[in-house]
């Protein structure tokens, strides 16, 4: 199905401002359009990719004040040969559906998410960036819409996608503290959506490890502190006596599209990997033993994030990224598919025009 999608371009491009040797922190340059929908009684409706501009809502909108909202995140790619593509929209489109649904809002058809962001990036194919480890990072967001104080679901909802021009996420290995107070998610709670106020809760016991001299945070469990869960915003693995291991996904773990690609080319190159519980006291036991080789995240932003340091209570390990054989080999791998050098045999390659 294809959806009539209004469009109106501006006259004044931001672009010739863009220095592409030297793109701004992710998330601080914006493209010249975004799209944007609304959701009302009879559905989605105007339908429109439009120069951005600001929102404009009453104090008492429902989202400011109960955090009814989820987003995503994805990239958009020039292969070898300038042709502009996307990863896996489809699967970051099912996924937004779910984060829809377990925080009561409507899904967006899949079809009209993927139009949406395919015409979107079409019409900004000039904004993407072709230095290595560079991208045209996308943000499909919905956000609820009624002007009532009240904890309830919301009647009327804006879907919107902006794009923006990034860099290499992380530009060094990372340093983990393993959280033992907070925690991220819960069984039960809202961890596998990608939803805002996940997001929010995680910003202060961020900010500690950060003022302690760490770049991110190691998650653990919610009732004993003691099985890993993410880092950051990120999904992590493991490297364990020759085994790449992950954390099993258990309704407290967002499922990561890059984790996921991640599983399925280790997989089908004959890695051995398991996915299944990981405990701060297994990783402490391997360390000493000397078979705790590699440790990265996986996520859309950085794709692959290699790990040199983690304190866990004290305890730390240090590690040597530039020694990573199965870090190096997924980047590598994801990388090479997206620019065209080696077959998508996972058909996760969407060429937008």
């Amino acid at each position: 199905m294809s959806y009539n999608i209004k469009k109106t371009v501006t006259q004044h491009s931001k672009i010739k401002d863009l220095d592409f040797s030297n793109i701004p922190p992710f998330g601080h340059a914006f493209t010249d359009h975004m799209f944007i929908a609304d959701y009302l009684e009879e559905g989605w409706t105007n339908l429109e990719i439009k120069p951005v501009e600001n929102l404009s809502m009453h104090p008492a909108n429902l989202t400011l004040h109960y955090g009814q909202s989820i987003f995503e995140g994805m990239k958009a790619f020039l292969t070898g040969d300038n042709i502009a593509v996307l990863y896996r929209p489809y699967d970051h489109a099912s996924r937004f559906n779910r984060s829809a649904y377990r925080m009561s809002m409507p899904e967006v058809p899949e079809e009209l998410f993927v139009q949406a962001v395919k015409e979107l990036c079409l019409t900004e194919k000039n904004w993407i960036p072709e230095q290595p480890g560079s991208a045209l990072y996308i943000r499909p967001f919905m956000i609820a819409y009624d002007s009532v104080i009240g904890v309830k679901r919301s009647k009327t909802y804006k879907f919107i996608i902006l794009t923006s021009p990034s860099g290499p996420y992380y530009n060094k290995p990372l340093s983990l503290k393993a959280e033992l107070e907070y925690v991220r998610a819960i069984k039960g709670g809202i961890g596998e959506a990608k939803t805002a106020g996940n997001y929010g809760a995680s910003i202060f016991p961020y900010s500690q490890a950060v003022a302690a001299g760490y770049d991110q945070l190691l998650w653990l469990d919610a009732y004993e502190h003691k099985y890993v869960q993410e880092i950051g915003t990120m999904n992590i693995f493991f490297v364990l006596d020759g085994v790449i291991v992950t954390p099993e996904l258990d309704g407290g773990i967002l499922s990561g599209i890059t984790r996921d690609s991640l599983l399925k080319i280790f997989k089908a190159n004959g890695y051995k990997v398991e996915e299944r519980q990981v405990s701060i006291d297994e990783l402490i036991e391997a360390y000493k033993k000397g078979i705790f080789t590699e440790v990265f995240g996986s996520g859309t932003a950085a794709i692959v994030a290699e790990i040199n340091k983690i304190d866990i209570n004290g305890f730390k390990m240090e590690f040597y990224p530039e020694k990573f054989v199965s870090a190096a080999f997924a980047r590598d791998y994801i990388n090479k598919i997206r620019k065209g050098e080696l077959p998508d045999i996972f058909n996760w390659i969407y060429p937008i025009e």
